[in-house]
């Protein structure tokens, strides 16, 4: 691999918009060395809250790794520890995933030679990490690691198992298509374990406390079940190791290298049985997905395609469980004052009730839309006045909606409006048919014809309003008819209050002459009689003005 092998980063978290970026060069440099690169890849990652040791235990594994025929692989007492970058502190020392530079091959008893990946990941929860940088960097080690150590201080407690329970399912969205467990082996490393005499150092003791702290017991509360069992569902295989205190020295002094006379003793000998039972060639388990083995050029491919993923806006974003819980809180307040508007608009105008006049709808509207914001406003909520405003926003706007859904139920039920259309349409047949009457009774054909084939229209598109009514098919045209009938009537209505009675007036006084006042215009016949006729052409009496002008 090169003279001089070490950390390399390839994936980093940016700071500033919290994005993740592979660095795929160097990921590559790593994987598809020429005597790796078609082989079957074991990659064990260590991850977990920051300043826990990760680092410190990975420089162990390396030690065993390159000492592995070594009896005293962990070296002299005085030997620095070395290899990825770790200090004592409070402060975060790795950012993001790191691999060893170097990939070690390892031959199985069974022929086999499988290739060795050492992972280092960014450590959860620190000060600069968001949630869904924790859930991020958690998820990839796990989707592409065979062996996930989930390293925890002291114990395991209950928001342990639900930050677990969390990243394992952000990872699992990730994952289409993944119909066996999604994930292979996970250890609960316990450092700095202080009971060892209820449960024994080592994995005996460490199996005995997991068994308990992973029951799933009837008596339990529904959240604690779900959490266990979804933990159960995730992975194939569940170990946990517990591993003492390490020493006062490696915990409090500033100038500790790693050697090994500052470590306690019985530190040192739970991690000779800790790390051969990781990475002893018997017990390495290649990385598989979906039941297939994944070679370290696959694995390449994988990082991509997963990077991708959470690098896009299909995922949802982790949030906090302040934030969850606020959001829960704040959504049920929503769902309670819906609920109570509805109900009481139910009582009003829902389902079968008659039609209520709009005015009057519309004030009970109005009570009920205060009532309802009252309700939530009333409710306790997370999250604050700021928060909470943006859900009463919502609700405001939703609230919105129900009442037009509600006033157009309302208005379905009132008769005219259900048959308007129809009858406005006989209304203008009718009016037309006599109007063609009169039409031609004072000479004017012409116009009596166009008049009749309006006549003609209308029936053809009352006719046809009937049909989509009754199949419920072309409803566009339906509707076009339905628009403009009411048009018709809006125009009827505006006529009706304004220009008819001027006209009608004006008809009145100038068609006011009766027969005896109109001049005869005489003319001979072939027969040679004297025929007396009278001009009607613009004679209109007062009755027939009434009728059409009432």
């Amino acid at each position: 691999m090169g003279h001089n092998p070490g950390p390399v980063q390839i994936v980093t978290v940016c700071r500033e918009d919290h994005s993740f970026a592979l660095d795929t060069e160097a990921l590559g440099k790593v994987l598809l060395a020429p005597e790796v690169r078609d082989k079957h890849v074991v990659v064990l990652s260590v991850a977990g809250a920051f300043r826990k040791g990760k680092s410190f235990l990975l420089d162990f594994m390396l030690r065993y790794m390159y000492r592995t025929d070594d009896e005293n692989w962990l070296g002299e007492d005085d030997e620095p520890l070395t290899g990825f970058s770790w200090r004592g502190g409070s402060e975060p020392e790795t950012t993001g995933i790191q691999l060893w530079s170097e990939v070690f091959l390892v031959p199985k008893s069974d022929g086999t030679e499988v290739a060795v990946v050492l992972m280092d990941t960014q450590g959860a929860f620190d000060n600069q990490s968001t949630v869904k940088d924790c859930a991020t960097i958690f998820a990839l080690s796990t989707m592409t690691s065979s062996m996930q150590i989930y390293n925890l201080s002291q114990n395991i407690q209950e928001d342990d198992l639900q930050q677990l329970q969390l990243f394992t399912e952000y990872g699992r969205l990730a994952m289409d298509e993944i119909f066996l467990k999604p994930f292979q082996s996970l250890m609960f490393l316990i450092r700095d374990w202080s009971f060892p005499y209820e449960y024994t150092y080592g994995l005996k003791g460490g199996s005995e406390f997991l068994d308990k702290r992973l029951q799933v017991k009837e008596a339990q509360h529904e959240e604690l079940q779900t959490v266990r069992e979804h933990i159960h569902s995730c992975f194939t295989d569940i170990s946990c190791f517990l591993l003492p205190h390490p020493g006062l020295k490696v915990a409090t002094s500033p100038t500790f290298e790693g050697q090994l006379q500052d470590v306690a003793p019985e530190f040192r000998k739970e991690l000779k049985t800790l790390i051969p039972a990781l990475l002893h060639p018997d017990k390495l388990a290649e990385k598989e997905i979906n039941g297939n083995k994944v070679t370290c050029m696959g694995l390449l491919e994988f990082f991509k395609a997963y990077i991708k993923i959470y690098q896009g806006e299909d995922l949802p974003h982790p949030k906090s469980m302040l934030q969850a819980t606020a959001e829960a809180n704040n959504l049920a307040a929503v769902a309670a004052a819906k609920d109570q508007y509805y109900k009481n608009m139910e009582k009003v105008c829902g389902g079968d009730l008659p039609y209520v006049a709009p005015e009057s709808l519309e004030q009970k509207h109005d009570f009920f839309f205060r009532e309802a914001l009252h309700t939530f406003s009333s409710t306790k909520k997370m999250g604050g006045q700021e928060f909470c405003d943006r859900y009463q926003a919502q609700l405001e706007v939703e609230l919105g909606e129900m009442w037009q859904s509600f006033s157009k139920h309302n208005a379905s039920k009132n008769l005219f409006s259900a048959f308007r259309t129809p009858a406005v349409l006989f209304v203008l047949v009718c009016l037309l048919y006599v109007l063609s009457g009169i039409l031609i009774f004072i000479g004017l054909t012409t116009v009596a014809v166009a008049c009749d084939c309006v006549l003609g229209l209308a029936m053809v598109a009352m006719l046809t309003w009937a049909f989509v009514r009754y199949s419920g098919r072309y409803r566009g045209v339906g509707g076009a008819i339905d628009q403009a009938a009411v048009t018709w009537e809006h125009c009827e209505r505006l006529n009706c209050s304004g220009s008819l009675p001027r006209i009608r007036e004006r008809l009145k006084t100038d068609c006011r002459p009766t027969v005896s006042e109109v001049k005869p215009v005489n003319h001979l016949s072939g027969a040679g009689k004297l025929n007396v006729n009278y001009s009607l052409r613009f004679f209109l009496p007062a009755k027939v003005i009434n009728m059409l002008f009432p």
